[in-house]
């Protein structure tokens, strides 16, 4: 596993994929969405991030279907991209954390200690 920081695209669609799998509008969709519509996945920039992070085994095909007679895969994280996800949502927070800290706004908007096992 790589320490590099996830660009923003990808981190997102690691986090639409974290709860369910989902196929490819809708992962667009859920990062639209998840994003507030500042970021939006283009059908080119989608699978050839889908294809890297299969690559990656980060995620996986979880099914292929036929639907009005063109194949649709859905996709799922694995437990690599569990744990990849995860320690980006740790170091993001830590970051985060100390940032505000450092600003002084960590008590005023409850941004309180980092979770268990997260490192500032």
């Amino acid at each position: 596993m790589t320490d590099r920081p996830l660009q923003e695209p990808t981190l997102l669609l690691l986090t639409a994929l974290s709860d369910q799998p989902r196929h490819g509008y809708a992962i667009v969709q859920e990062v639209l969405a998840m994003s507030g519509g500042r970021v939006r996945l283009r059908t080119g920039t989608l699978y050839a991030a889908l294809d890297r992070l299969v690559g990656e085994e980060l995620i996986e095909v979880h099914r292929e279907e036929v639907v009005d007679g063109r194949l649709r895969r859905s996709y799922t994280l694995t437990g690599e991209g569990r744990v990849r996800l995860a320690a980006e949502a740790e170091r993001l927070y830590a970051t985060a954390r100390e940032a505000r800290r450092r600003l002084g706004l960590a008590d005023r908007l409850g941004f309180g200690p980092a979770p268990k096992g997260a490192t500032a």
